[in-house]
């Protein structure tokens, strides 16, 4: 059992021992009367009741955690006050607290590091919130209070006085990389070092990874949660031999990607960098993506992001290089995400001519909705009608 530690040292929440005072036993927005759905009696133990309900999904219970465990320190140490205990009136100050976690050496992680949970460095943010990320924060909130107004453990929802806009999807996504933001990627990736055995590892994996991320367009999740075992080769009606894999994601739904030639081939040129045969066997449980020279384990997701971001940023130093008339696209390359490749596959899958319902079925789209948001050439047609059609004359 971990050590627990007292406030005001800010530590994660499975570590936090509260005081009398402010464990939320107490809390004045506490249930008074009825019968409550839940045994817990304090905050932590109420918001590890609301946590257990996703414990079987990661992604979701560590988003979740996130959300909860920012709040929770942030009410007994900054406002000195229960979980339990916080008003409308709160709620509005730790929104422009997520905007700017002061002071910052409590609050936010050192960079270039994402220290473990139990090391003293973490810090609960890895910096500022954009005004996207606020908006989701205060949704899981949300969220949370009123599971928790329903479970009977608390007597109402500071959150449910927000009247904040809803606003509509924008039409078309922007964070994907065009054609010759891309070549630039595979430029960088080409790019780098092969002199030494450790170089040659790190270049097959990267050289593995962005085909991976492109070719099928799945998720930083779906990448560490996946095995080789999920590729797998079955004969179509013409006799033709065909490989698949089987992702499972978001909501442990499961769904086929066709794994095309050039994907089977990079798969085997990395799996022989390993030292394992072309193809793997049914069952195998060898994770997709791998450590350099450690245990057959999978990647953290951190990890695979920073090693995203690390190509990213050498792709930017290369076109920054080429002169300063290529700084707006090389600090699009350095602003670029993982999840800016899962965009930049959709995109790029749309312009080359695949039917939006497949690339549906190859992202696990629920709607082909979601999937409109990768089709650009209206936009491209209406600007162009736009500007031949539509002019001042001055």
């Amino acid at each position: 059992m971990p050590d627990l530690i007292p406030i005001p040292t800010l530590a994660p929440i499975e570590r936090l021992a509260l005081p009398a005072d402010l464990d939320g036993a107490a809390g004045s927005n506490r249930a008074i009367g009825g019968h409550s759905q839940i045994a817990a009696r304090t905050d932590v133990e109420a918001l590890k009741a609301w946590l257990a309900r996703v414990a079987d999904t990661p992604t979701t219970f560590a988003s979740y955690r996130k959300e909860a465990e920012r709040l929770l320190l942030w009410s007994v140490i900054e406002m000195g006050k229960p979980l339990s205990s916080l008003t409308h009136e709160d709620f509005l100050v730790y929104q422009r607290f997520l905007a700017d976690p002061q002071p910052t050496s409590r609050w936010v992680m050192k960079p270039g590091r994402k220290w473990a949970r139990h090391n003293t460095e973490w810090r609960p943010f890895a910096g500022p919130l954009s005004p996207t990320s606020q908006r989701q924060a205060m949704g899981i909130l949300n969220s949370l209070f009123s599971w928790l107004v329903n479970a009977g453990y608390l007597g109402g929802n500071p959150l449910s006085l927000s009247r904040q806009r809803q606003r509509k999807a924008k039409p078309r996504i922007t964070r994907y990389l065009d054609q010759e933001s891309w070549q630039e990627v595979r430029a960088a990736i080409e790019a780098m070092p092969r002199e030494t055995e450790r170089d040659c590892a790190h270049y097959w994996r990267v050289r593995w990874l962005f085909s991976l991320l492109y070719l099928c367009g799945i998720r930083i999740s779906e990448v560490v949660q996946n095995d080789m075992g999920d590729f797998f080769c079955r004969r179509d009606m013409d006799g033709e031999e065909r490989w698949w894999i089987e992702i499972t994601g978001k909501g442990d739904k499961t769904r086929l990607i066709p794994a095309t030639g050039e994907l089977m081939v990079e798969l085997a040129r990395y799996r022989r960098e390993l030292g394992l045969a072309a193809y793997p066997p049914p069952g195998e449980t060898t994770p997709l993506l791998l450590p350099i020279g450690g245990k057959a384990r999978a990647l953290t997701r951190s990890a695979v992001h920073l090693i995203v971001k690390t190509v990213f940023a050498n792709a930017a130093a290369r076109v920054r290089g080429k002169g300063p008339e290529w700084e707006h696209r090389a600090a699009q390359l350095e602003a670029a995400s993982a999840h800016w490749l899962r965009h930049t596959a959709g995109t790029h899958m749309v312009a080359h001519g695949i039917e939006t319902r497949n690339v549906r079925d190859n992202f696990g789209h629920e709607s082909i909705v979601t999937t409109n948001i990768y089709v650009h050439s209206e936009d491209i047609e209406r600007h162009k009608e736009t500007e031949e059609k539509h002019r001042l004359g001055w």
